[in-house]
């Protein structure tokens, strides 16, 4: 099952659904039948189950004709882990960790599929990062690794891009990762029961006008979703529609040599097998 979130031409938010992956139906705000929007029904954890099998007769929703959101817009949390695969954190210049390298998003910087990527005033330096984004579906703490992938939802695709120049000038990585519309989010989310457990053997591939940049397989994290959830919530209580950005491949802009930053008028793409593409084009901050 894939749910997506959008805007209509008259600013009405929708919800979208499709069993095949194919033809999507569902409804706009205001419509008979509307359920409320995705964010509101995963945060409340209610059964998507039958809202699926309803949306089989509601209208089909072309999702070339509307504007796709980020499939959360509000995340309570955005958990990201950095240096997550061993290659990626060597062409850094750091050793792979022994324990999971945690930073914070904020709903800020989210923007949908198709939505522009903005490369800030401040920086030339703003990099890609394709990674698999996982959203909690059933919330916990103290959640052991044996039952860690039962309180996960849903599967997407993460664009984490970065500032790389900011990301340095401090120990903490918060500026860096925290610009506005730096964060791409979708296109839709991917139920976790249509894909192998933990997202694990994926192929995972970035291309950027057309070339990839970077390729790599999921099963090849260093510490995987299991992992990640236990070692989260001994910390923190995770919570329904929390988001989990599991990492990135090797292939980053600022190992290439010379660095390869995006720039306005690129196309930058991520697409993981089984959820499907994340595509953003990239402007300059007005």
């Amino acid at each position: 099952m894939r749910l997506a979130s959008f805007l209509d031409s008259k600013g009405r938010i929708g919800l979208a659904l499709s069993r095949d992956g194919e033809r999507f139906h569902g409804w706009r705000e205001g419509d008979s039948g509307f359920p409320g929007s995705l964010e509101t029904l995963i945060k409340a954890e209610v059964d998507l189950a039958p809202i699926a099998e309803a949306a089989q007769t509601a209208p089909e929703i072309d999702l070339d004709t509307v504007c796709l959101t980020p499939p959360l817009r509000t995340p309570g949390k955005i958990l990201c882990v950095g240096l997550n695969y061993v290659d990626h954190a060597l062409e850094t210049g750091r050793t792979p960790p022994e324990y999971p390298t945690l930073f914070v998003r904020f709903p800020t910087t989210l923007v949908g599929a198709g939505a522009a990527l903005v490369r800030p005033r401040a920086s030339l330096q703003l990099d890609y990062e394709g990674e698999l984004a996982v959203v909690i579906g059933r919330g916990g703490r103290h959640i052991s690794r044996a039952k860690a992938l039962d309180h996960v939802g849903f599967y997407s695709i993460f664009n984490d891009a970065s500032v790389r120049d900011y990301q340095t000038k401090a120990s903490q990585w918060t500026m860096g990762k925290n610009f506005d519309a730096t964060g791409s989010f979708g296109p839709w989310l991917v139920s976790a029961d249509s894909l192998p457990p933990g997202g694990a053997g994926l192929s995972i591939s970035t291309r950027l006008n057309q070339t990839i940049v970077q390729q790599a397989n999921t099963r090849d994290m260093i510490f995987d979703l299991a992992t990640l959830i236990e070692r989260i919530s001994e910390a923190m209580t995770l919570a329904p529609g929390d988001l989990i950005i599991t990492g990135t491949p090797p292939g980053v802009g600022i190992a290439r040599t010379p660095p390869l930053f995006l720039k306005p008028g690129d196309l930058c793409e991520i697409e993981i097998e089984q959820i499907g593409r994340l595509r953003n084009p990239v402007v300059a901050e007005a």
